[in-house]
């Protein structure tokens, strides 16, 4: 990771609107009526509303998803007491955690009090503003108190997250560290270095998971923490340890776990080498660790290392935890935050990081890929299915300890309602993927013996998308998918070059050669076009020996598709054949074509293709709202692409009124409908949101799909052929797993859809 200077530091904070976040309205409010509802007079209906019945506040109000981050300044970070307003940067930071992570909005409350009884009243008084409150770096013993006061006098959940975040995010990490160790947590060694809020709540959190108070030894800045001691306060008093020990270099020998939670460099290398086999350390002081990484890895090979940092392997991250549990409290409308809660979250966080890791979190990371180990006991922050998996597993403890006020019965729905709160889900790929799973089909895979190309086709039949067909030699496939942990049971291998495959390559040179006879295409030739991979996966869907093909990562795309034109050619009433993309984010779903295949097209191709788009947006359940793009309004230029676009739009309205279309027009004017509308009321698109554009050639229309991925957080689909007689369906070398899936799941769709046009014209 890239060293941050304080210079960045500062400019990041300073820079544009000064600090990290900001209110935004989620009411309309462009009218007079519309401020009427927001305030006076039509604000006093839910005003009463509530005063009827006080839990009608989570239906009328913000309360349901807003969280208070409230701070006194006496423990910020590693900065300790630099009082409240110099630790709002912290607060502030927290709130975008929360908002990114989970969707909660938050207000950040730092309050100017140290006394613990003033601070608890202080929060009470503002409590009912909130759906759950957040404390944040408010030092210890002071935050026992404040919490444990406020748990019992409020009936919203109230947590620490200095304390339990750390907590539940250390023993989702033990239990996972444990598992590869080969130990069980109730016979561990345990040492605990820090003596703090954080370091008292892990380890009651280890005795819930089952460690012993007998097998663990608790360290503060003097030394081992001792019943012969007279200077412990209540919580340290608990762990007081009747061992003849008294420093932790002592402690350690023949330790299992060593949790700190103290100041760098206080576990030297010996003291690692002292400990037992496999040792665990969670090395989690702020931000230098007790022992560094490379001290750590130096000092013996079968150690199991985790910190607090991003740039090391194993980061104990309270952000798994914090968004996911408070998610799930609100959308239960939980009084609590209990220990059923955090066990639940715990859990769902240790399960999740021995499951196959998604492209999209390895990529984030740079990382080839991932699997459960030493180097990978939690899932990463950026891992989109904490999510649901958490707040869902938070969820339903709450309204199994009888804390929640509000329950959920379809946990389905529940978990797709968070994807689509936080711009995760894709509804259309999802309906996709169900009708692939009702009926799949056998599809191709041309290069199989690109990993991502060999993934997708093993989680394709693993989910029940498809069934499978690998071109490739046999024997590589399974030594790559060996190297990889990928299973390739139950699925064909068809190696077209071997002896085994003759018969068939003749036959489909046949098919071929005499389907292109009058194109000066002999049999001999066409016997040697079917020594490449991506011919003869399309004479298997040609022939019908397949279903569907997806191909592209290696190939140039300009080869395959004058390949599928020649093979299975243009469907009837086209001369020409496109590709297009479905882009779908928080603001919606779009397609944008043509994403692939023409150039330069002509007015005759940009009529092509505003057809095929038309029919394919129809396919994908969408009523398409069209607009043809350029950097010109309808004729304001009347030469070059826009001239081309002009005459398309002409020929379409005169030939095709059936066709919602309109342009040319520029991209502002084609998603904003007012702007559009009071600047050209004539237009053919009035008062429609527009969910489908058409842009003047293949440079705009690649670049523009390509910009909003990398600007936003959106989900891809394609490129996706329109207009070839078969499901033939190209990617390209940059395309993840995930895109290959999902093009995967558009090709059996297709497939399907051909099967069923198949039956009609019998």
């Amino acid at each position: 990771m890239a060293k941050i200077t304080k210079e960045d530091a500062l400019r990041y904070h300073a820079e544009g609107k000064p600090g990290k976040i900001e209110v935004v309205p989620t009411k309309p409010y462009s009218t007079q009526a519309d401020l009427s509802l927001a305030y006076s007079p039509g604000v006093a209906e839910p005003c009463l509303e509530i005063q009827k019945n006080p839990l009608d506040a989570y239906k009328y109000t913000a309360k349901g998803n807003l969280v208070a981050v409230i701070s006194n300044g006496t423990a910020v970070l590693g900065l300790g007491n630099i009082g409240a307003m110099a630790g709002k940067p912290v607060m502030e930071g927290k709130g975008l955690l929360f908002k990114i992570f989970a969707g909660i909005d938050v207000f950040d409350i730092e309050v100017d009090e140290k006394d613990p009884q003033k601070f608890i009243e202080t929060v009470k008084a503002i409590a009912p503003t909130f759906g759950g409150i957040n404390l944040e770096d408010i030092k210890a013993p002071e935050c026992f108190e404040i919490e444990t006061r406020l748990k019992s006098e409020l009936d919203i959940p109230v947590m620490h997250d200095d304390q339990h975040g750390t907590a539940i995010i250390s023993g989702a990490g033990l239990i996972n560290a444990l598992e590869v160790a080969g130990k069980k947590i109730e016979d561990v060694k345990i040492v605990v270095n820090g003596a703090g809020a954080a370091s008292i709540s892990c380890t009651k959190l280890y005795l819930m998971l089952g460690a012993r108070k007998e097998n663990i030894i608790m360290c503060d800045s003097k030394g081992v923490i001792s019943t012969q001691r007279t200077d412990l306060n209540e919580q340290k008093k608990e762990f007081a340890t009747d061992r003849p020990v008294k420093t932790l270099e002592e402690a350690v020998v023949g330790a299992d776990v060593f949790l700190g939670l103290s100041v760098a460099d206080v576990l030297t290398k010996e003291m690692v080498r002292s400990m037992n086999e496999n040792p665990i350390v969670f090395a989690l002081a702020n931000p230098n660790p007790e022992i560094s990484y490379a001290d750590a890895m130096e000092s013996r090979e079968d150690i199991i290392f985790a910190t607090g940092r991003s740039d090391y392997p194993n980061q104990i991250n309270n952000v798994l935890g914090f968004p996911y549990i408070f998610r799930g409290a609100l959308d239960t409308s939980a009084r609590a935050i209990n220990e059923e809660m955090k066990l639940a979250a715990v859990k769902a966080i240790a399960q999740l990081a021995k499951e196959p890791v998604p492209d999209v979190v390895n990529a984030a990371y740079k990382l080839k890929r991932t699997t459960f180990g030493r180097d990978y006991i939690l899932p990463k922050a950026l891992d989109p299915r904490l999510l649901t998996r958490v707040s869902c597993a938070v969820a339903k403890a709450a309204m199994e300890s009888g804390v929640a006020r509000r329950e959920i019965t379809d946990w389905d729905k529940y978990a797709n309602h968070l994807r689509e709160m936080m711009g995760y889900d894709n509804k259309l790929l999802r309906s996709f993927t169900d009708m692939a799973k009702a009926n799949p089909k056998r599809v191709v895979f041309a290069e199989a013996n690109h990993i991502n190309m060999l993934k997708a086709a093993a989680e394709a039949k693993a989910e029940g998308i498809c069934q499978p067909i690998l071109l490739g030699n046999w024997d590589y496939l399974h030594k790559l998918a060996g190297e990889e942990n990928i299973s390739l049971d139950g699925i064909d291998i068809i190696n077209m070059r071997s002896d085994g495959e003759t018969e068939r390559r003749h036959r489909y040179a046949a098919i071929l050669a005499k389907k292109r006879e009058r194109e000066g295409v002999t049999y001999s030739e066409a016997c040697e076009i079917m020594f490449n991979r991506n011919a003869f996966g399309m004479m298997m869907v040609e022939t019908g020996d397949a279903d569907a093909f997806v191909t592209g990562v290696y190939s140039r795309y300009s080869e395959v598709t004058k390949l599928a034109e020649e093979i299975i050619g243009i469907r009837p009433t086209y001369k020409h054949f496109g590709a297009m993309h479905i882009i779908s984010g928080k603001k919606g779903t779009f397609f944008m074509a043509d994403t692939l295949i023409n150039r330069h097209p002509s007015t005759e191709v940009l009529i092509d293709i505003a057809r095929l788009t038309h029919d394919a947006v129809k396919f994908f359940a969408h009523e398409p709202v069209m607009a043809m793009l350029s950097y010109s309004n309808f004729g304001a230029d009347k030469q070059g692409s826009p001239l081309k676009v002009h005459d398309a739009i002409d020929y379409l309205h005169t030939n095709y009124p059936e066709i919602i279309i309109d342009g040319e027009m520029q991209v502002s004017f084609a998603l904003n409908k007012r702007l559009r509308d009071e600047t050209y009321p004539f237009n053919k698109l009035k008062d429609k949101d527009v969910n489908t554009l058409v842009f003047p050639n293949l440079s705009s229309a690649n670049s523009a799909y390509k910009l909003m991925l990398e600007m936003g957080n959106v989900e891809s689909i394609g490129p996706i052929q329109m207009g070839l007689n078969k499901p033939i369906h190209f990617t390209d070398v940059e395309s993840t797993t995930r895109d290959i899936l999902n093009l995967t799941t558009v090709a059996v769709v297709d497939a399907i859809v051909q099967e069923q046009i198949d039956k009609g014209n019998k």
